[in-house]
């Protein structure tokens, strides 16, 4: 695979990484099955593109895609927490309600992006730096604004998490009953989850949209399987209590994953092409679903150790 293709497929990740913290928050910290990322991806992408070519700045284009992801997790809650619509189908009414926000919002299947001013732009002065060192200097600087970005985000959900608001998010979704006996308003923690998870999910969506140069309606077609698949690969390749680590876990996950998807598409041997995209997609996520279930080698051999070396003495003879 060449350094152009790696250099992207690590940037996508970078991107899809905002979606698996998003889905973290969701399925893992609330226990909320959430398929309204599905809608807030490519609401994300629809509303930065159609601000910036309205004539926005890429910034506040990029923060009212992060508030416009947030309201449709607000959505998906209200319809579970006023109504009692079951979690799934709650997220499915907005998923498909999104389809057609999203064409209202860009007045056509698809915004280009070309041409306009974007996140990237306001680092175009650290372009040499990467010509400079060997590196496609354009890709190199997506790469690494995106990177910077997801490094930020992260230490703010993990702060967040660890914080006494998070707590009473993470008991919530552990132990609805208890929480709400320790005085937590549950309703309130589903909100704000999903606001929160929805928002991140839209801020990747607008990044895609800045990066790859376009929105379409279509993006957000499997974001939910790419989202699944890197938070249980990331948990699979890091198993860990620590909130911290399960987060970096997240984007070692989404990264990872679509070096997979890069390489078995860019390998020649496999006979595979760009069609076959949902194929490799299906592939790698049943085997990320499996691999959890799988025997480790080294959790077994540290086990048989810790057992050996808490053996009495004299018990083997």
């Amino acid at each position: 695979m060449s350094l152009i293709a790696t250099i992207g497929a690590v940037e996508i990740g970078l991107v899809y990484a905002l979606v698996a913290l998003g889905v973290f928050l969701s399925f893992r910290v609330l226990e909320f099955p959430d398929l309204t990322v599905d809608g807030s991806f490519p609401l994300g992408a629809a509303v930065a593109a159609t601000l910036i070519t309205s004539g926005f700045d890429p910034v506040s284009a990029t923060l009212v895609a992060i508030i416009a992801g947030a309201c449709t997790g607000l959505i998906t809650a209200w319809l579970n927490v006023r109504f009692g619509i079951l979690q799934l189908l709650a997220s499915i009414l907005t998923m498909i309600a999104l389809f057609s926000v999203n064409l209202r919002v860009m007045g056509k299947p698809n915004v280009s992006l070309l041409g306009q001013n974007t996140l990237i732009d306001y680092f175009a002065w650290a372009k040499p730096a990467f010509a400079a060192l060997g590196l496609p200097a354009q890709a190199s600087l997506k790469t690494a604004v995106v990177g910077v970005l997801v490094i930020f985000i992260t230490v703010l959900v993990g702060r967040f998490l660890t914080s006494e608001f998070g707590l009473a998010m993470r008991a919530t979704g552990a132990n609805p009953r208890m929480a709400r006996a320790q005085g937590i308003a549950t309703e309130r923690q589903i909100y704000s989850g999903m606001a929160l998870s929805n928002g991140l999910v839209a801020l990747a969506g607008a990044l895609f949209a800045q990066t790859a140069g376009f929105a379409d309606v279509t993006v957000g077609t499997g974001t939910i399987v790419v989202g699944l698949a890197a938070v249980i690969l990331g948990e699979t390749i890091l198993p860990t209590r620590s909130i911290l680590v399960k987060l970096v876990a997240c984007i070692l996950g989404s990264i990872l994953y679509r070096l997979a998807i890069a390489l078995a598409l860019n390998s020649g041997a496999l006979g595979l092409q760009a069609s076959d995209l949902n194929l490799v997609t299906a592939v790698l996520v049943g085997v990320a679903l499996i691999l959890p279930g799988a025997r480790n080698p080294l959790k077994t051999m540290l086990r048989r150790k810790g057992a050996a070396d808490t053996t009495p003495t004299g018990a083997a003879s």
